[in-house]
């Protein structure tokens, strides 16, 4: 299962060789007036151009995106873009939970990305594989005029769409990039959850169709991604409602209600998921209770069988101890009478264990 697991935080490792910031930069953009210059941008220079370029009407932001930046690496732009000390920490440190938290005039968010690895391949069934979510990290770091997202064992979401409308970009400045990957992201956890419910659904049809043989590890390993799932996006929620509830200074009022959207999206897939959960522990509870009565019933048929198997077994046994004197020995009828009571018994026996539905 590729998912983000503690390791040792890059500040820890020391190399010899250094890597050039450019080597993580996805790319540096300059926005004024809500219109993307062309071009890239040197990171270094990137907010000095922006000032030289802006007039007192003219609102403009710059748009750093990094994958995955080292300790030296990530210092040095925190150094060009005057990102505060703490932010650094965090994002060189990674693996966090979903937050917000804010620094003088600075935020700090963290989303967890989520994808489904299995779309497409198989409809309607659960595969047995490990590999069905998988969780990654986006940061974004918002300043007064410049945004930086930082990523982690994920790719950049599209945000192409909610970005086009250059009024409302113009008018919320880094904050609409912040808000938009946070859609796109959120959006995502939405799709997913539909597939978890078919595959939830699929199961419960599996489960409870009598006679229906039950893979129960199809069940534990949904079961295990949507907890996965739950840890990735439940923290968002109260995450959320602190940053809109508390920094009305830096989130205009339609900022607010984008983010309230977001919000309203996230709720509704936390409480689907944790139905999903739900349900998921209920079908394992009736599989483990279906699987005990399975096992029930190959145990009687196999003690019906065995059973039918002692009879002969038994007479055989008595007529190969070599006594003289024993009914039916020198009968010239005798083996095929003792046949016919080994057939006649085992056919009564038979017809008896299916009458109990036994057999």
């Amino acid at each position: 299962m590729s998912k983000l697991r503690p390791a040792k935080p890059a500040h820890t490792t020391q190399s010899k060789i250094r890597v050039p910031v450019e080597r993580v930069i996805d790319h540096c953009w300059m926005y004024l007036n809500g219109i993307r210059q062309s071009g890239s941008c040197h990171h270094a220079s990137a907010l000095e151009n922006l000032r030289s370029r802006m007039t007192e009407e003219d609102q403009g932001f710059i748009w750093l995106s990094l994958s995955g930046p080292s300790e030296e690496q990530m210092h040095k732009i925190a150094t060009e873009f005057g990102v505060h000390p703490l932010i650094v920490e965090d994002v060189v440190g990674a693996y966090q939970r979903p937050k917000v938290e804010r620094y003088d005039d600075q935020l700090f968010m963290v989303i967890r990305s989520v994808q489904y690895s299995d779309f497409g391949h198989h409809p309607r069934t659960v595969q047995s594989a490990r590999q069905v979510i998988e969780t990654g990290e986006m940061q974004i770091v918002v300043g007064d005029n410049f945004v930086i997202t930082i990523r982690h064992n994920t790719s950049l979401p599209d945000i192409d769409d909610r970005i086009n409308d250059t009024t409302t970009l113009a008018k919320h400045g880094p904050m609409s990039i912040a808000w938009a990957i946070a859609d796109v992201l959120v959006d995502d956890y939405v799709f997913i959850s539909t597939e978890l419910a078919d595959d939830v659904d699929y199961l419960e049809e599996e489960v409870f169709t009598p006679g229906a043989r039950i893979n129960v590890d199809q069940i534990y390993l949904l079961k295990r991604e949507v907890l996965e799932m739950r840890h990735a996006i439940d923290p968002l929620d109260p995450a959320l409602k602190m940053m809109i509830a508390g920094n009305k200074d830096i989130l205009n009022k339609q900022m607010r209600s984008y983010f309230r959207d977001v919000l309203d999206h996230e709720i509704r897939v936390k409480d689907d998921i944790a139905s999903h959960d739900e349900r998921l522990m209920t079908l394992i509870k009736a599989a483990e209770t279906k699987v005990s009565i399975q096992q029930n019933a190959d145990m009687r048929a196999i003690s019906a069988y065995v059973g039918m198997a002692a009879v002969p077994t038994l007479i055989a046994g008595i007529y190969g101890m070599n006594f003289d004197n024993m009914p039916e020995l020198h009968y010239r009828y005798g083996y095929y009478v003792v046949l016919f009571i080994i057939v006649a018994v085992v056919c009564i026996m038979w017809w008896w264990f299916h009458k109990q539905k036994w057999l």
